[in-house]
């Protein structure tokens, strides 16, 4: 079973356009689909998540937030699978 990647992410955060171009990369290396969730649209996740954008989580997990090193995404999802 594959993992499932999320991002979540807002409009005009230069870290996410960073952290969208590693996650891109990342999941197609691992043949893993991924989705992207701005937060802006949602109060809850806004409250939770607003300071530290982007996040990514790997199956429901925060597996980091602001900066994504892609060996240490990339090997999670290695051995996720």
């Amino acid at each position: 079973m594959s993992a499932r990647v999320t991002m979540y992410s807002r409009p005009g955060c230069h870290l996410c356009d960073e952290a969208r171009e590693v996650v891109a990369a990342v999941c197609a290396k691992r043949k893993v689909a991924w989705e992207e969730v701005d937060i802006s649209a949602d109060a809850a996740l806004t409250s939770e998540y607003g300071e530290q954008i982007p996040v990514v989580l790997i199956d429901g997990e925060v597996h980091g937030f602001w900066r994504v090193d892609p060996a240490r995404l990339d090997r999670e999802l290695k051995r996720k699978r």
